[in-house]
């Protein structure tokens, strides 16, 4: 169901600042996975200096047929997080740069369990226009289309 922007609780945009905390890129759960379409993983291994096809295999793996950076039990942080700074910060994936506007939790309720109580950049800095929240929504839709 699709709501009038002015129905959406962040119809006047949000506060948003990224704080450089590091903590979006901890697995959370159900949130663990950085998911990668084909551009991503181009883009990674671009910057890497490695072919896709190296960069695959290395440092992929699948789940339900999308392919997500490998994840170390024994380090719940991304495996190009060193001192909260992103190795890979000019080609992170779409997931990583839509943070924290993702479909899945901009419910208020969502909002306020999974992304309010960790990240520390809500309420902060400028304000987040409706239309770059909107913006940021479709390109994570079409990501996540994009992965199998």
């Amino acid at each position: 169901m699709t709501t009038s922007k002015s129905k959406k609780w962040w119809s006047k945009g949000v506060k948003f600042q990224c704080q450089g905390s590091g903590k979006c890129c901890v697995s959370h759960g159900e949130f663990g996975f950085v998911f990668l379409t084909l551009k991503d993983r181009q883009a990674i291994a671009k910057k890497l200096k490695i072919s896709t096809a190296a960069f695959t295999r290395k440092y992929c793996d699948k789940y339900h047929g999308a392919f997500h950076l490998k994840e170390d039990p024994a380090r719940p942080e991304c495996m190009f997080l060193t001192k909260k700074s992103c190795e890979i910060y000019e080609a992170r994936p779409v997931q990583c740069r839509t943070w924290p506007f993702w479909p899945e939790v901009m419910s208020p309720k969502a909002w306020k369990k999974e992304v309010v109580q960790f990240c520390p950049g809500v309420g902060k800095g400028k304000i987040i226009s409706a239309e770059q929240i909107e913006k940021q929504l479709a390109e994570q839709k079409k990501s996540e289309e994009d992965l199998v």
